[in-house]
């Protein structure tokens, strides 16, 4: 009869999380550790989905106080652990154990209120009564959330196609966090389809960004290029492009993961300078454009000295060069032209500086 009911209040849940693993079991191109940490966030769910059912088949039974008291601290914990998992499955090259740590914290917390009532406690009809520090919970996944959707944000192009998926993601825990207030304890059975469906769907529209993403660097590739150039190319007031110095240096005296390694952080670099309007794409070795629309000169050249200033952050070196076609007049061809023009006088002018003459074999 439990189990029933538990498979008639969850269907939904079920349906989305088995939608979830035959996604993750037929997508070959991911690296494995992001399939084990999805993995890991759909059994959370999964679990989580059971304890929220179980705690609330025990409302008002007071029999059953003590066994409730443990599955709320449960509940409580682990739905901001659940968003951290979210966060260490959906972005990349974080540390994960710093990201769990204020939810282990808030663990101990709230079992540690099963004896004093801090954050809960349950009256003698077994219903929840809020502790002084009843907020701490919905504090922590809010802070969670915000963490997620800043290194999704930061770690994107800043292009339409990545930004409107993060903000249904913003949506989705937008409401997780409100919704409890208006709808009360009847909102948590909600809580875990909520989770599922949001991150399921920005999983599946990852998986289709793929196709236009470059595998080591994030930006978007050759291919996404040329089709977001031909789509309203007047709205196309600048061209920047990159070139890195010294790329085959390394890969030929050091090695090709050092030479990854460089591509990786300099990709970063360029990420994390866009402002909106601006995309960056990688469409070859070391060769990088980022394409500006409805940019002014002066957001452009802002956009060039970010750059260099992240760049310099690091130890490898770039050469850049732009042009600006404030009205719309020149063809993508021509832009292309000047602003790598630009960019190799700037990098004959580094090799130069460097004692290295720019043909020279292993240098470029």
């Amino acid at each position: 009869m439990v189990f029933k009911d538990y498979l008639l209040q969850n269907w939904p849940l079920v349906l989305v999380l088995l939608a979830f693993i035959v996604a993750l079991a037929t997508t070959v191109f991911l690296e494995k550790k992001i399939v084990v940490r999805t993995y890991v966030l759909i059994a959370f769910i999964f679990i989580l989905s059971i304890i929220v059912f179980l705690e609330f088949y025990f409302s008002g039974k007071v029999e059953y106080k003590s066994i409730r008291l443990v599955l709320t601290a449960i509940r409580y914990s682990a739905t901001p652990i659940i968003i951290a998992q979210v966060i260490v499955a959906l972005v990349k090259r974080v540390k994960w154990f710093f990201i769990f740590i204020p939810s282990f914290l808030l663990t101990v917390l709230n079992f540690i209120s099963i004896p004093t009532g801090i954050v809960f406690s349950l009256n003698d009809e077994c219903k929840i009564v809020h502790g002084v520090l009843w907020i701490l919970p919905y504090i922590a996944v809010g802070l969670y959330s915000v963490l997620l959707i800043y290194l999704l944000i930061k770690r994107s192009n800043k292009s339409r196609m990545e930004i409107i998926p993060i903000i249904f993601l913003s949506f989705t825990l937008g409401s997780g966090l409100v919704l409890p207030f208006i709808f009360k304890e009847a909102y948590a059975p909600l809580f875990c389809v909520t989770i599922a469906i949001a991150v399921f769907a920005y999983y599946e529209f990852s998986i289709l960004l793929l196709t236009k993403k470059d595998s080591l660097t994030g930006l978007l590739n050759r291919h996404a290029y040329f089709a977001d150039i031909s789509h309203d190319p007047k709205n196309i007031t600048a061209l920047v492009s990159i070139d890195m110095n010294g790329l085959k240096f390394i890969n030929d005296n050091i090695s090709h993961l050092a030479g990854d390694e460089a591509l990786v952080t300099v990709s970063l670099c360029f990420k994390n300078a866009l402002k909106g309007r601006q995309t960056g794409y990688r469409i070859g070795g070391d060769e990088f454009i980022i394409v500006c629309r409805k940019s002014s000169e002066e957001e452009v050249i802002q956009l060039v000295e970010r750059i260099k200033k992240n760049v310099s952050e690091t130890k490898y070196k770039c050469a850049i060069g732009y042009s600006v076609n404030l009205n719309g007049d020149k063809p993508i061809s021509e832009l292309l032209k000047e602003s790598d023009k630009m960019m190799y006088q700037e990098k004959k002018k580094y090799y130069q500086e460097v004692g290295f003459n720019k043909d020279d074999k292993g240098v470029i």
